[in-house]
C-alpha cells in the first residue's frame, strides 16, 4: 500500500487541489516575498528580478509536490530544497538566516489557512491545526530550528515574525516594478486586489494597501461562474499566456 507525505482526506490536500486556492496562495506570497529583509538572496542569484512569476511558482510547485506526493518522494524533494539552498550558501560564502527559513515556511501555513477562507468557507480548528502541521514537518525535515510546537505557539511567532522580519525595501520597489512588468497592468491590478484581501494587517500597512479589497464582494459571483464552467474564460483573462499551462496543471482533484 502506497504511503502518502499527506493523507488523502486531509484538508490540505483540498487546499491545494484547487488552482484558485493556489493563485491566492502565489498571490499572498508575491506581496510578502517582496518585503522580507532576507529578500536580497532571491536577488543573489538573479532568478527572481529575472522572472518573479516563475520563481514564486517555483515555490508554490516544491510545496504542492510534497503535499500530493508519496513519502518517500516527498523527502526526496525536500532533501532537494536543502541541497539547492546549501549551494547557493556556498556561492555567497554565508548562510542563509534561520528566520528567513521560518519566514517562508510561516508564509505557506498562513496563505494555506487565508486562501481556503477567503475563497470556499471557515476553517475548524482541528483543520488550521492539519495544515500548521503538514508544513511544520516539513520545517522539521529541512532541520529548521526553533519551530512552534503546536498552532498556538505558531500564532504567536507568527505575529511577532510579521512586526520583526519585513520592511519596504528597494527590492520591494523593484519586485512590484518586475510584478508588474511580466503581469501588464490589467492583471497586475487584480493582483494586487488579491494581495489587498489576502495580506495580514502590518503587510498590508508596509505596502499601504486599503483595508478591503474590491474582490470580496465578486468572490461569490465568481464561484457562481465555476458551476456553468465560465471560469475558465474568466482565467484565460486573468493569466498572462506563459503561464496558463502552469495553473491549468495546478488544478486537480485530491483523490
Amino acid at each position: 500500500m502506497k504511503t502518502y507525505f499527506v493523507q488523502k482526506n486531509s484538508i490540505v490536500r483540498q487546499i491545494w487541489g484547487k488552482a484558485d486556492t493556489v493563485m491566492f496562495i502565489f498571490a499572498g506570497a508575491a506581496a510578502e516575498f517582496a518585503l522580507n529583509k532576507a529578500v536580497d538572496w532571491l536577488y543573489f542569484t538573479g532568478k527572481l528580478p529575472a522572472d518573479p512569476l516563475g520563481r514564486l511558482f517555483s515555490t508554490v510547485n516544491y510545496a504542492k509536490l510534497i503535499v500530493f506526493a508519496e513519502e518517500e518522494a516527498a523527502i526526496q524533494a525536500i532533501q532537494q530544497m536543502n541541497y539547492i539552498h546549501t549551494k547557493v550558501e556556498e556561492k555567497r560564502g554565508f548562510n542563509i538566516p534561520d528566520w528567513a527559513y521560518r519566514d517562508v515556511l510561516f508564509m505557506l501555513i498562513d496563505y494555506s489557512i487565508r486562501a481556503y477562507e477567503s475563497l470556499e468557507r471557515k476553517l475548524t480548528s482541528k483543520e488550521k491545526n492539519e495544515a500548521f502541521e503538514v508544513f511544520n514537518r516539513v520545517g522539521k525535515l529541512m532541520q529548521i530550528p526553533e519551530l512552534p510546537n503546536s498552532f498556538g505557539d505558531w500564532e504567536e511567532q507568527r505575529k511577532l515574525q510579521l512586526q520583526e522580519n519585513f520592511a519596504y525595501s528597494k527590492y520591494t520597489q523593484d519586485l512590484f516594478l518586475q510584478y508588474k512588468k511580466h503581469l501588464g497592468y490589467f492583471r497586475y491590478q487584480l493582483v494586487l486586489e488579491a494581495q489587498t484581501l489576502m495580506a495580514p494587517p502590518p503587510i498590508k500597512k508596509l505596502l499601504n494597501f486599503r483595508k478591503h479589497s474590491l474582490l470580496k464582494p465578486i468572490i461569490p459571483i465568481y464561484k457562481l461562474s465555476q458551476l456553468v464552467k465560465a471560469d475558465v474564460f474568466l482565467k484565460a483573462l486573468i493569466l498572462p499566456n506563459a503561464y496558463k499551462s502552469e495553473i491549468k496543471a495546478l488544478d486537480r482533484q485530491p483523490n
